[in-house]
């Protein structure tokens, strides 16, 4: 049995992340050693973690995108291991070969595994020996537009032109009819080239009223490999997530089974080890279709260690050290039901756009069975270099309907000045009709949200609360 020395971990992160990934080593006696930017330099993980190193400049490629500068904080403060978080270099191939030829453990899966999930071509061809349900489309990269052409022609529209690398909606455009092709593929390849540095895009076919449905699942270095249940992922603006909940409101016990074990078959095609996510549509008549894998920590994790009572960060730890997984999938079940907002300085009213100011009133709520996982503190500044969110506000209750009236009172005690965020919004979401009967999409934002919708949401609650103290003042 592989037995690891891990007794210090750098983490090549910040904001939240790291301090929720400093929390679990701390309790777990860990040392813990940060790096930051100019621009966090003042940031709560920095004074978390045992040791902190100085990276650069604010913007990401001085700081915490420098392979070689976070290589050279790892041998100065001899730290075995690296938790990378997410974004920044949490699926960068490269720099887990950069931490394997150093002899240093990345918290995370192999570099083969990252390559073979981190273009979603590789991915859809390495999953098919598996017979993975995938959406219809092209399986590679499209050569010309008389080849998008032709492909549309025989999948139908609406369609999907998809950059084979990255995420986060990057170079994905929905394309309605014949005469937007070759505009819309243009502006795919342009969008791809410049955030992926690859500008290869291929077409799906488009599944309408689809719902984002992501599976955890956790493989040790001895091919034991469970999945931790599904996450529900729908309420989406500009195809990035906004509220996550576990378990889904829609799925069957068979069709959570089905699913899992396709996810666990996913994460077998490219021999994954870790922790890692496998994305699925769901469609209205409940069909799934691989999305893609991500090979990190998702943001939206902490729904699952709240149905579950794991602690994924740990288990990514235990699975480094080459310890085996302590259970097996009939070892686990669902307890409860849990909801997250992540909580995003931005404006609803104008796009979702960021909203970059200072911090002058932060105080999260203090509730049993609510969890804050922030990189803030009150007076501190929201920099304009980085991915706007604030904190996750996660909730977990015995029922769907308690998580949502829990959610609702964690908003009301959770109070922000100084910038626009997103408390409003989640607000709107665990209001809307749509959301507390389950029946939603991932267009719930372009269906039921602007600002009209929103104040008429609000007249209509507050109408119904008048008319029940009118009633009780009658009794």
């Amino acid at each position: 049995m592989i037995d690891r020395k891990i007794d210090k971990i750098l983490i090549a992160n910040r904001g939240e992340i790291a301090c929720r990934v400093i929390r679990t080593c701390q309790r777990l006696g860990i040392e813990t050693v940060a790096v930051y930017s100019d621009a966090d330099r003042n940031s709560p993980h920095v004074y978390m973690a045992d040791q902190a190193y100085h990276l650069g400049a604010a913007p990401a490629a001085q700081s915490y995108l420098d392979q070689e500068k976070i290589l050279k904080a790892i041998k100065d403060s001899g730290a075995q291991a690296v938790h990378p978080g997410y974004g920044f270099l949490s699926e960068n191939a490269n720099f887990a070969r950069l931490l394997e030829a150093n002899g240093i453990i990345l918290l995370g899966p192999s570099a083969e595994s990252m390559e073979l999930m981190g273009s979603k071509l590789a991915a859809k061809d390495t999953v098919k020996q598996y017979n993975i349900p995938l959406v219809p489309g092209t399986d590679q990269a499209l050569k010309d537009i008389d080849e998008a052409v032709q492909v549309a022609k025989e999948i139908g529209f609406p369609l999907l032109i998809k950059a084979s690398a990255g995420g986060g909606g990057k170079g994905m455009r929905i394309v309605a009819n014949e005469a937007e092709i070759e505009e819309q593929v243009k502006l795919a390849v342009s969008e791809a080239t410049s955030a992926f540095g690859d500008g290869s895009v291929f077409i799906e076919k488009y599944v309408e009223k689809p719902r984002h449905i992501e599976f955890q699942v956790l493989a040790d270095l001895y091919g034991n490999t469970v999945y931790l249940f599904e996450r529900e992922c729908s309420i989406q603006r500009r195809h990035q997530k906004v509220v996550e909940e576990a378990p889904s409101a829609v799925l069957t016990p068979e069709l959570r089974k089905q699913m899992g074990e396709a996810a666990v078959n996913v994460a077998k095609s490219c021999g994954y080890i870790g922790v890692g996510t496998v994305e699925f549509l769901l469609d209205a008549h409940l069909n799934f279709y691989f999305l893609e894998m991500n090979t990190r920590l998702q943001v939206e994790h902490p729904v699952t260690e709240m149905i579950t009572g794991l602690d994924l960060v740990e288990m990514q730890i235990e699975v480094a050290k080459g310890r085996p997984l302590p259970f097996q999938q009939e070892d686990l079940a669902i307890h409860g039901h849990s909801i997250e907002l992540r909580v995003y300085a931005e404006d609803h009213f104008n796009q979702f756009l960021p909203s970059i100011s200072t911090l002058d009133t932060y105080q999260t709520p203090k509730m049993e069975g609510v969890r804050v996982d922030d990189g803030f503190r009150q007076g501190m500044e929201i920099p304009i270099y980085y991915d706007p969110m604030i904190a996750k506000l996660a909730v977990h209750a015995p029922t769907r309907q308690a998580a949502i009236k829990k959610m609702k009172k964690a908003i009301q005690n959770y109070h922000i000045e100084g910038i626009k965020h997103s408390l409003d919004f989640g607000t709107f979401v665990m209001d809307h009709p749509a959301f507390i009967s389950g029946d939603f999409d991932t267009s719930f934002i372009q269906k039921y949200f602007d600002e009209a919708k929103y104040h008429e949401l609000n007249a209509e609650k507050y109408e119904a609360a008048a008319a029940f103290v009118h009633w009780l003042g009658r009794k």
